[in-house]
């Protein structure tokens, strides 16, 4: 994938930030608090690219994300993804996970099933933890299957994960009861 430009954008968690080839979103950076760190990160993991105005469709996918965060309901399956050089068992798993709507949860385990192997609950959580999409891809939307959160490789990690389902207004456990 070739990211062709990056830019922040101001949430009221803070301040995220979006990278974009002419195929879609190349990554995500979750809200944080410090615009400089956010910006200097954006710098490390796109070197190639510069901070520039995005196009409409990389503004939309901002809009979109910015309005999830606020607790609206919003679909983001519509944000075009350039998964060049995402693997494919990842791709696999982001594709299940885009489904899972704003205020519902899957496990890790039920992921995998949907996948054709319930064996498979651990590579979902690596996939999940390698995750360059976030909110787009909603891994926070993947739970344990005892009911936990498990885990969250993002800034603030289970804590993060939890403020956006609160966010989404998750019931978790109620979930879990019925089998979603």
């Amino acid at each position: 994938m070739t990211t062709t430009g990056w830019t922040t954008f101001e949430t009221p968690l803070g301040w995220g930030g979006l990278a974009w080839s002419d195929c879609g979103v190349t990554g995500i950076h979750l809200p944080e608090p410090d615009h400089s760190k956010v910006r200097a990160q954006l710098r490390r993991r796109f070197p190639a690219a510069a901070e520039a105005s995005p196009p409409p469709a990389i503004e939309d996918a901002i809009a979109a994300m910015t309005s999830l965060v606020c607790g609206e309901r919003v679909d983001l399956s519509r944000v075009e993804l350039d998964q060049t050089g995402v693997d494919a068992f990842d791709q696999q798993v982001y594709a299940v996970a885009r489904r899972i709507p704003p205020g519902e949860t899957l496990s890790y385990g039920q992921i995998a099933t949907r996948l054709g192997d319930p064996k498979l609950a651990r590579d979902v959580g690596q996939a999940l933890g390698r995750n360059p999409f976030p909110l787009v891809v909603p891994c926070h939307r993947v739970i344990a299957a005892n009911g936990k959160l498990g885990g969250f490789s993002a800034r603030g990690g289970v804590s993060t994960k939890q403020r956006l389902l609160e966010i989404e207004q998750a019931n978790v456990s109620w979930q879990l009861s019925l089998g979603v």
